[in-house]
């Protein structure tokens, strides 16, 4: 648990970006997320995001959640990766990801945001960087999940300053926000000036060099 009250999941997996650095973790793979109904929430997780191989499904009591909050009861779980190797500017970044969708089995669900606002301490939503807004707002559209929020019916490119691209959101049956980004402009060595145009690379990886110097934006 982090100091603001967040439980997370660590798990062991052979993905290293950069092995001879020693951090702490690898960063980020996955979320595990409460619904109401799993095989709605599939309609986002599978269809939409491409969580198309099911690892594993299973109901019952678990002890591997003894002393979480709210844990006590039988829950059905399934934990579901993808099959396609995603390729994008930030792919070596993230490496494979994984999804887990819990559904209760003796209780009504809550919802996401009970008692709760967006931009309270706690998770809040997922983030996903992609290419090709036009076309997946097409997508999800015909999917019935149609953008929330599109920031690229308002301007080409939102200017965030040092940063630029474009940003849309998505709900969920069971309430999780996601949110899309497509990066079109990010800063590198902003001293210098030095600044990344993605609009034109596609799903090329940037080169490893260049995910270096990235460091040198590190928050510590």
């Amino acid at each position: 648990r982090d100091p603001f009250g967040n439980h997370w999941e660590v798990m062991e997996h052979p993905f290293v970006l950069f092995p001879q650095q020693q951090q702490a973790n690898g960063g980020v793979s996955g979320a595990v997320i409460g619904v109401r109904n799993i095989e709605e929430s599939l309609r986002v997780y599978r269809d939409i995001l491409g969580y198309d191989e099911l690892i594993y499904d299973q109901s019952g009591l678990f002890d591997d959640w003894q002393g979480l909050p709210g844990a006590g009861g039988q829950f059905r779980r399934l934990l579901l990766t993808h099959t396609k190797h995603y390729q994008g500017s930030f792919s070596p970044f993230f490496g494979p990801s994984y999804i887990e969708l819990i559904q209760s089995l003796d209780r009504p669900a809550r919802g996401v945001f009970d008692g709760r606002i967006w931009g309270d301490p706690g998770f809040m939503h997922l983030c996903y960087d992609i290419n090709g807004i036009d076309e997946l707002r097409n997508e999800v559209s015909q999917k019935g999940f149609p953008f929330t929020v599109d920031s690229a019916r308002a301007t080409e490119s939102l200017d965030m300053g040092e940063a630029a691209g474009n940003f849309s959101y998505i709900q969920a049956p069971e309430g999780t926000l996601i949110e899309f980004v497509e990066t079109h402009k990010i800063p590198l060595l902003k001293k210098i000036g030095w600044y990344l145009n993605l609009r034109k690379r596609g799903e090329r990886p940037l080169p490893r060099l260049l995910l270096r110097m990235f460091a040198f934006m590190r928050v510590k």
